[in-house]
């Protein structure tokens, strides 16, 4: 009897297999051929699963917002406080550098690549959905805060994990897992401070500049 496929399994493994490719070699030299190879498979098989690269690509996008989904709830599901939980998404071990890597190669496409700027849009709700679950869980005083003061505070932290992640994987040896940890600790501290004052100084809790940024950030969602 012949052995039985998984094909989502199949699926996954090369969706992983692209997640890596693309960080070590990055987009263009991506090709499908350096994809079945890594992920064990003759290139002739890729297009019973995937039409084309960019399936592939967007398949290898969701499945790193899965994995980074359940790594957060994970550590949420532990006690942990919030830079515990949000230091989940640093390349902070090898995993997660591939991850990230693969994520700075896809934001290089997007200034140029409509569909990629599509992509990215629908990728930065998907984010913004993630992070404000996670403040609300760990920082439940935010739910006292003006909506707009929320929607600055949420932008802030994913402006920070994003420049930060890029730091890292462009930069590794000046940006060790403890560093990394270190500076968003400092930045969600600092920011904590300025989003309660800020909270209590006035109904808004914002400039009518910021508020405009804020909604917009809302409305992307």
């Amino acid at each position: 009897m012949p052995k039985a496929v998984d094909h989502e399994q199949r699926r996954e493994q090369i969706a992983q297999a692209a997640c890596g490719v693309v960080a070590s070699h990055g987009f263009e030299q991506a090709t499908v051929v350096r994809i079945a190879r890594a992920a064990g498979y003759t290139t002739g098989m890729l297009p019973h699963y995937f039409a084309s690269k960019q399936d592939i690509i967007l398949a290898a996008l969701r499945l790193s917002l899965l994995r980074i989904e359940a790594r957060l709830e994970q550590a949420g599901s532990h006690g942990q406080d919030l830079l515990a939980v949000l230091s989940e998404t640093l390349p902070i071990d090898q995993p997660r550098f591939t991850e990230c890597a693969f994520w700075t190669a896809f934001w290089g496409q997007v200034s140029t690549d409509a569909e990629a700027r599509r992509i990215n849009a629908w990728v930065h709700r998907e984010y913004a959905k993630l992070y404000r679950k996670c403040v609300a869980a760990h920082w439940p005083q935010s739910a006292q805060w003006p909506p707009a003061l929320r929607g600055q505070v949420l932008l802030s932290i994913m402006t920070f994990i994003n420049g930060l992640t890029a730091s890292a994987v462009t930069s590794p040896a000046d940006w060790p897992a403890a560093r990394q940890v270190e500076q968003l600790g400092l930045q969600l501290r600092m920011l904590q401070r300025w989003a309660e004052r800020a909270g209590r100084a006035e109904p808004t809790g914002l400039p009518k500049r910021q508020q405009r940024g804020a909604r917009t950030v809302s409305r992307s969602r």
